[in-house]
């Protein structure tokens, strides 16, 4: 395991020039602060989201995109667990961030949140740095980094984390409370940089 002073000191491969991130936000200016509909998402902490150098697309047509980004046996685990559901705070934020929310609307203690959007490379490394300081576990596999920590929740008797991988200009940010899903990381990075998501149905050209 590479020491996380080692791999965010680094210097990392510089993604195409050419792309900058289809569908990024003109500026890298923090998250809207959540409304009362995104009151699930309240204590969820914040990465920076911005404009960012990526050849990476986005997952879309969320709900839908939350699905495709996991294989069979992640979805197998998450089996008749909500996803999206009204009130959680899931979807495609202004800033362009994909936001995949699984858990009950009344269960608090249990959730599953994950935030996949551009990060700019150098606000995106000290934001991973900083939570190096703060015992997270960092290293880097798959041509990107990851950093990870759990917790036992402050007064319930079941355990919280929180897992980062960040890679060509996009950041994926998963938190949890009581629901982590064995695989769930390896499946987005699998989905996002091995095997491709779907691509949108193109409409049919109308006959004149």
């Amino acid at each position: 395991m590479i020491l996380a002073s080692a791999v965010l000191a680094g210097c990392a491969g510089t993604p195409d020039a050419a792309s900058t991130g289809g569908g990024s936000p003109t500026a890298s200016s923090p998250a809207p602060s959540a409304s009362p509909a995104d009151a699930a998402l309240a204590g969820i902490a914040e990465f920076p989201i911005g404009q960012s150098t990526s050849t990476t697309a986005l997952p879309a047509d969320l709900p839908q995109g939350c699905r495709d980004i996991l294989d069979d046996d992640v979805l197998a685990q998450l089996e008749g667990v909500p996803l999206n559901a009204e009130g959680m705070g899931g979807g495609i934020r202004a800033d362009s961030a994909r936001v995949c929310v699984w858990g009950e609307p009344d269960a608090a203690a249990t959730r599953l949140v994950t935030v996949i959007g551009y990060s700019p490379d150098r606000e995106a490394r000290d934001a991973l740095y900083a939570l190096a300081g703060e015992g997270y576990t960092c290293y880097e596999p798959q041509q990107g980094i990851r950093c990870e920590k759990s917790w036992q929740h402050p007064t319930l008797p079941v355990e919280e984390g929180r897992t980062l991988f960040y890679r060509d200009g996009v950041i994926v940010d998963t938190q949890y409370s009581n629901l982590a899903p064995t695989g769930y990381t390896d499946a987005i990075i699998d989905a996002l940089w091995t095997r491709g998501l779907p691509q949108p149905t193109a409409s049919p050209t109308p006959t004149p």
